[in-house]
């Protein structure tokens, strides 16, 4: 069953502030929660660093995927609060283990990524509602990002060797 994300315009609370940095916030009336900014960040900064709580071998809807049958559970876990958007401000460096701001963040921004930036194949699909006028609308992964929209997304270097791939078996 697929599921829709993202909802603009909510009130938000602040339930925990994390080292002066980061906010995770509460969505007054939804069960909705985020991580925002409480300082602000430029483009390239490294925003925090994090590893693997956990290695499965098949994604959930809380893994960040590291490469063929490796997907972590985010340490400190407050990051698996960080939300999708079609118009991301970070990306998950995998191969650094960092998030990295890709655009300039504003102090109380919320911290949005692309998932299929990290996802080949997502284990809940859904239906993205950021209202970015780049939304692809159904989110399942990188696998089906048609090659036209490709260029617009930073992504893991496993996803531009899975794209190489896919490509190669095109010719």
């Amino acid at each position: 069953m697929e599921k829709t994300y993202y909802c603009p315009d909510l009130l938000w609370e602040t339930i925990e502030e994390i080292d002066g940095v980061l906010n995770l916030k509460r969505a007054k009336d939804k069960n909705v929660q985020a991580l925002f900014t409480s300082t602000p960040f430029l483009k390239g900064e490294t925003i925090i660093q994090f590893s693997a709580n956990e290695i499965l071998e098949r994604p959930t809807y809380l893994t960040v995927q590291t490469g063929p049958d490796r997907h972590i559970t985010l340490e400190p876990q407050f990051l698996q609060y960080i939300n999708h958007s079609c118009d991301p401000n970070i990306i998950f460096d995998v191969d650094q283990m960092m998030i990295i701001a890709i655009k300039d963040i504003g102090n109380g921004e919320e911290l949005k990524f692309f998932y299929p930036s990290t996802e080949w194949e997502m284990d809940q699909p859904f239906i993205c509602n950021c209202g970015s006028s780049q939304c692809l609308g159904l989110i399942s992964g990188a696998l089906a990002i048609d090659s036209d929209a490709r260029h617009r997304y930073q992504v893991s270097n496993y996803i531009k060797s899975k794209w190489s791939e896919s490509d190669q078996r095109k010719v």
